[in-house]
């Protein structure tokens, strides 16, 4: 009788070690399972985010060739608006505005070259890569791989574009405004950029620049999507 309550004792305690066995097993699979699904989503996460606007494919800057539709007059190489320093990257697009209602591209390229002949201790320092003119015009001042003096401490890897204006609220004509969408787009695209890597002098400094998309964040959104628009 008492041999036989200790083989039902021994039958019991090693039912219950099996038991426990069978648990912790469960447990295990259960937090590799968890395990499994954290790091799939991590690691999915973390090749989304590769594939992000941060992180793209290289652009050879020095390939880029403007279109037919852009008149290349570039700058005279000089410290003050030309600096022949090259550009690793573009990461954003600067929309400016000129600040001085009437004046045409050619002004305003005129006035970069023209700041080559300074002298004194402290030149002004002022380009842009692009001008969009009144009628729509647009003039490439400096190579798009090279920096220009316009966009403070996003210099070293921005482009720059400057909008030419009639009156002093710098609201663009019909010409400028559909040319600035066109070069935008056209920009975005070579530089594997999308809308949402543009930005305005404003953002960089807090600078009211350029004017009416400062004044008029509904026109500066509409503006990016116009742009995402002739993208396609």
């Amino acid at each position: 009788m008492e041999m036989e309550e200790r083989r039902r004792d021994v039958r019991r305690a090693e039912q219950i070690r099996q038991m426990k066995r069978r648990r912790l097993s469960r447990r295990r699979l259960l937090l590799r399972c968890v395990i499994g699904i954290v790091a799939f989503s991590f690691g999915f996460g973390a090749g989304w985010a590769a594939r992000g606007r941060r992180v793209r494919k290289p652009v050879d800057l020095s390939s880029i060739e403007p279109p037919n539709w852009v008149e290349q007059q570039l700058l005279t190489e000089n410290p003050n608006s030309r600096p022949g320093t090259k550009l690793a990257v573009v990461n954003n697009i600067v929309i400016h505005y000129v600040a001085n209602p009437m004046t045409t591209a050619q002004n305003n390229r005129d006035y970069f070259e023209g700041l080559k002949n300074q002298s004194g201790s402290s030149p002004e320092q002022r380009s842009s890569h692009f001008i969009v003119g009144l009628d729509g015009e647009v003039i490439q001042c400096i190579p798009v791989d090279e920096k220009a003096f316009a966009s403070n401490d996003r210099n070293w890897d921005t482009v720059a574009i400057e909008c030419c204006h009639r009156t002093e609220d710098g609201s663009f004509t019909e010409e400028t405004y559909d040319s600035l969408v066109r070069l935008t787009a056209w920009l975005c695209k070579e530089l594997h950029l999308t809308s949402e890597d543009l930005i305005r002098h404003y953002d960089v400094t807090g600078k009211i620049c350029p004017k009416y998309f400062v004044d008029h964040e509904d026109a500066w959104e509409k503006f990016k999507k116009d742009v995402k628009k002739a993208m396609r």
